[in-house]
């Protein structure tokens, strides 16, 4: 651990921290005692972040399970209470981690991103929907989304800027477009969070026949989506937020049935015709 102040944290500096970390700053938890046998501790709090804790509970046994829960916090990006019992007895703590916003890009503006929109905006995800026809990228549609734009489809990210915080779904009118947007990310070496693109198992073949490297190839999801018998664009934006939140959460999204995922073998079968040459 590079840095550890013992200094009470207040209320403000917790605070301003929380907003750094939702306005994309550094992640950070804290670990604040809500109950236990010493009544001064209450309100007491420890801040952690990746490389430095902050703050004390006032035992140092206390604060070592303290530090323990807050960095599981900030890695399953998850906030609750905990009972925690050592020798001076049982202590209440509310553990809480604050992560910047996360951010969905979904290019292409047609019937399933409308709902997906909704959906990924009540889950808590900054929404920009990117489509290249005035008529489809309009307000009017997405209401809940922080922007829409028109774009052209060759230079799609060039105002928009992807991250590890970034989920991007594909979803425009044509394979070729998808195409056009998945080379984009390789050409800047984006590396988002998610990436996946709609489309049956013969046109992403199609698609993806020649030319991506393999080792990027298989970070694409496609077809996109969990396995939940989806057919209409409410329920395959819903089938696209659950893999999005599945993999928000460390739980890698799922498969689709029990089939793997098309772009895992294209990507094995580029792997072994390179062997061959």
């Amino acid at each position: 651990m590079k840095n550890r102040q013992s200094g009470e944290v207040t209320i403000a500096e917790a605070a301003a921290r929380a907003l750094a970390a939702l306005d994309g700053g550094l992640p950070v938890a804290f670990a604040t005692v809500v109950g236990g046998p010493v009544e001064d501790a209450l309100g007491r709090r420890l801040l952690v972040s990746e490389d430095s804790v902050a703050g004390s509970l006032g035992e140092k046994v206390l604060d070592d399970r303290a530090v323990e829960l807050a960095r599981q916090a900030l890695a399953r990006q998850y906030s609750g209470l905990h009972n925690v019992e050592i020798e001076s007895g049982t202590w209440s703590l509310y553990v809480e981690s604050q992560h910047p916003i996360p951010e969905l890009v979904v290019v292409g503006a047609g019937h399933i991103a409308r709902p997906l929109c909704r959906i990924a905006a009540m889950l808590g995800f900054k929404v920009t929907v990117l489509d290249d026809r005035p008529e489809f990228a309009d307000r009017r549609w997405f209401e809940d989304a922080a922007q829409v734009r028109v774009v052209d489809f060759d230079e799609t990210f060039k105002a928009t800027e992807v991250g590890p915080n970034t989920y991007v779904v594909l979803v425009t009118r044509g394979h070729k477009y998808d195409y056009d947007c998945i080379l984009q990310l390789l050409t800047l070496n984006a590396r988002p969070a998610y990436l996946g693109m709609i489309g049956s198992r013969r046109r992403v073949r199609a698609a993806f026949r020649d030319g991506v490297d393999p080792e990027r190839l298989a970070e694409v999801r496609a077809p996109i989506g969990l396995d939940i018998g989806a057919e209409t664009p409410e329920e395959i934006a819903l089938a696209i937020a659950a893999e999005i939140v599945g993999v928000r959460r460390g739980g890698g999204g799922g498969a689709m049935s029990q089939e793997e995922r098309v772009l895992d073998r294209v990507a094995r079968t580029g792997q072994g015709q390179q062997g061959r040459e």
